[in-house]
């Protein structure tokens, strides 16, 4: 019996079978939908994309996989090159896991070891948001801020390694004066704030933490596994504010395959570097690297490249903000937009109950949870099927 994510199997609708999908629709045995969710935000390309298709079908005839470990091959050294060529700055060195939940473990460990590495054993705390989310494995958990997913915590009590605060400056400068000789790491979702609400704020708090983290020598981290790759409008955030250590996802392989990647800069890298053994990175994920996700990956990002996805990215927000600017519902407290996400936010979450049935008889997929009904479309999308996206939303506070 399969066991489903974030559902009470006792109380919880059969599923919608999917029998095939291609472009940005699913098909079940008697409908089609529009994926407005894109598979969990990771398949910008759609589905069934002849490109991305061939390049798994193209690699699997050579081998699928090799584990990293004493070993290595072309697939995983073309794609390290294209990150190293592509990211900004000098986030140059590639780090491979097969989930992004997992990538940011990587990123919580490697930024603890960089300073043990230099004898201070101090550095134990991370900064974090409030309403933050970065993955369901335990660290992630622990630098999150979502009671809603991740209450089996409260079995440990209080947090005594991380600290959150809100989306403001003042908070963030009073948090660096307060714990700055403790702080490892700065870590964020930049720019949009995922499962914890769809919640948006300003480059400038960014460009803030920055100056704070360079002033007391803490580690920044971006978590994009969710903001990567144009979701923002952005290509990336790091294009705006350069971090220390980046972590990619979900998009990275245009949702065929898990696969993700902790890249740091030529700091991070050097603090282990060195002869002794035991300043090595002690951490190997059996699929990193994978072969098959490695090749898929480099195509993604050349379609990225190639087929002019920013632009792609702009005409959504343009037709997003033209359909939804000044939507109101007694039922809705904000509505926000930002590059190719849209969410509603309601004052109850009783008000979305339906909302996924009733968008299915529309010919969309979509997944609100808790207070949030959102969209976060596949980049291919065309504008009549995404104003039947907005429609459907909006439709729903008019019945």
């Amino acid at each position: 019996m399969i066991w489903y994510p974030y559902e009470q199997m006792k109380t919880m609708k059969d599923p919608y079978k999917i029998v095939d999908a291609k472009g940005v629709y699913l098909y079940t045995k008697d409908n089609q939908m529009i994926d407005s969710v894109s598979s969990w935000w990771s398949v910008i390309h759609g589905y069934k994309h002849p490109v991305l298709t061939q390049a798994i079908k193209e690699q699997a005839d050579i081998f699928s996989h090799v584990m990293l470990g004493g070993l290595t091959h072309e697939p995983v050294q073309r794609l390290s090159d294209k990150l190293a060529e592509w990211l900004p700055g000098d986030l140059n060195y590639c780090f491979f896991s097969d989930s992004g939940s997992v990538a940011v473990e990587v990123a919580l460990k490697m930024a603890l070891q960089y300073y043990m590495n230099q004898g201070d054993r101090q550095r134990t705390m991370t900064l974090s948001l409030t309403h933050s989310y970065h993955g369901d494995t335990f660290k992630t958990m622990e630098v999150g801020d979502d009671e809603d997913y991740h209450f089996v915590l409260e079995a440990f009590g209080e947090k005594k390694y991380v600290v959150n605060i809100p989306t403001e400056i003042q908070a963030l400068e009073e948090a660096f004066e307060k714990y700055h000789d403790k702080l490892n790491c700065m870590l964020v979702e930049p720019l949009l704030q995922g499962a914890g609400g769809m919640r948006m704020y300003d480059v400038s708090f960014l460009k803030r933490a920055r100056e704070l983290c360079d002033q007391y020598g803490v580690l920044l981290i971006f978590d994009e596994v969710a903001t990567g790759f144009g979701r923002t409008g952005n290509r990336f955030v790091a294009d705006l504010v350069l971090p220390d250590i980046l972590v990619l996802g979900k998009a990275l392989t245009g949702g065929y395959i898990g696969h993700a990647a902790t890249i740091a800069n030529e700091k991070v890298y050097r603090g282990f570097y060195d002869d002794d053994p035991e300043k090595a990175l002690m951490h190997g994920p059996t699929f990193m690297g994978n072969a098959l996700a490695c090749s898929v990956a480099q195509k993604s990002i050349e379609l990225f490249e190639t087929e002019n996805y920013m632009e792609k990215i702009r005409k959504i927000e343009a037709v997003t903000r033209r359909e939804m600017e000044g939507f109101q519902d007694d039922r809705i407290a904000d509505v926000r937009m930002m590059g190719g996400c849209v969410c509603v936010e309601v004052k109850n979450r009783e008000d979305l109950k339906g909302y996924q049935e009733y968008a299915y008889q529309r010919g969309v997929f979509a997944r609100p949870f808790l207070n949030y009904l959102y969209a976060m479309v596949p980049y291919i999308i065309k504008e009549d099927e995404l104003i039947q996206v907005l429609d459907t939303m909006k439709e729903w506070f008019k019945k």
